[in-house]
C-alpha cells in the first residue's frame, strides 16, 4: 500500500521517487493505526510532496498519545456548559449589553439563551430554578 501510494502521488505531483528509506517502512510497521487506510494515504501524500529527493522519508515523527482516554475528561456540552455558567458568575447573570456574558463568550444574546436553555442553565433564585420542570398545556384555554 505504501509503495501504492508513494507512485501515485509521486506521478501525480511529476517528482521521481524512487525508493523508500528503510527507517520508514519500519515506523510506518510499527505505527499501530488509530485512524484506516486514509491516515496512511494523507501521511504518504506529505511525505511525497515534503520529499526533497529520490528517497521516501516521512516529513513527520509518527506518534500516538500513551495516555488512555481519561475518566475525567469531559464532554463538549459539559465543558461549554461549566464555561457559561463561569461567565454568568463573573457577570453576575447579565446576558447582553457591554461586558454581558453574551460579548464575552462572542455570541449573540439570543444565542446564548438558546444554549442555556438547551442546556438547563437556569438562573439561580428564580423560580424555574427548582428541580420542577413546567410544560405547556396542551389543552385548550377557555378563557
Amino acid at each position: 500500500m505504501v509503495q501504492a501510494f508513494m507512485e501515485r502521488y509521486a506521478r501525480k505531483l511529476g517528482k521521481q521517487i524512487t525508493s523508500i528509506r528503510k527507517e520508514t517502512l519500519k515506523a510506518l510497521q510499527d505505527y499501530p493505526w488509530p485512524g484506516n487506510v486514509r491516515e496512511l494515504e494523507s501521511i504518504i501524500e506529505r511525505a511525497v510532496i515534503l520529499c526533497p529527493g529520490t528517497v521516501l522519508q516521512l516529513a513527520d515523527k509518527l506518534e500516538i498519545s500513551s495516555h488512555p482516554p481519561s475518566s475525567t475528561m469531559r464532554t463538549l456540552e459539559e465543558t461549554e456548559q461549566n464555561q457559561i455558567l463561569k461567565i454568568l458568575s463573573e457577570t453576575r447573570w447579565r446576558i447582553d449589553g457591554k461586558n454581558g456574558a453574551a460579548m464575552i463568550l462572542g455570541l449573540h444574546p439570543s444565542t446564548l439563551r438558546a444554549r442555556m436553555h438547551k442546556l438547563g442553565i437556569i438562573r439561580p433564585g428564580t423560580k424555574e430554578s427548582g428541580y420542577s420542570v413546567r410544560f405547556p398545556s396542551k389543552q385548550p384555554s377557555i378563557f
